[in-house]
């Protein structure tokens, strides 16, 4: 294997495991809240309810991870994913399953070439590389994590993380 592809699949699996460990963690806070409607309040002073996040993001992964990327035939609806209100959190786990199984369809597609090549599809505008959008959805991802986990803390009180950010999922074998 050629210094090149052996830094893109590095690029790959760690891409792979920061996306699913961020995910899994979206998926604790979903189930730490103690019922369905609590993750829909909004207080005052915050931009979006925890529900809101969590269609954002599987919207998010399986457009740019699936569709555009592993050619899964997914249509996104934005608008939808902060217009829609009262989705049952059993709906909402749904949506983060269909973007991990995106996810795990897509990554074994990519390879040094579609890591170096222009993304499907201009971000902002912008025509960005798909190693450098990847690092960036994997940021996008962990952003709107701890905004979930600040909406659950103070919708619920309580103080008690999900265990997000764990390094012992990121400790190489």
């Amino acid at each position: 294997m050629s210094q090149p592809e052996s830094r893109a699949n590095r690029l790959i699996d760690i891409v792979q495991t920061m996306v699913l460990r961020e995910l899994a963690a979206v998926r604790r806070s979903v189930e730490a809240y103690p019922n369905d409607e609590s993750v829909w309040i909004l207080p005052a002073g915050l931009p979006n309810a925890g529900g809101t996040l969590v269609l954002h993001l599987a919207g998010n992964l399986q457009h740019y991870f699936g569709a555009l990327l592993g050619g899964s035939g997914y249509k996104r609806d934005r608008p939808a994913e902060f217009s829609r209100r009262d989705v049952p959190r059993a709906e909402l786990l749904a949506e983060l399953d269909a973007a991990r199984v995106a996810i795990e369809r897509t990554i074994p597609q990519l390879t040094a070439e579609v890591l170096a090549a222009p993304y499907p599809e201009r971000i902002g505008g912008h025509l960005l590389t798909t190693d450098v959008f990847l690092v960036h959805l994997a940021t996008h991802l962990a952003y709107h994590l701890g905004q979930l986990d600040y909406h659950r803390r103070v919708v619920t009180g309580d103080t008690q993380g999900v265990g997000a950010l764990g390094a012992a999922e990121i400790a190489a074998p």
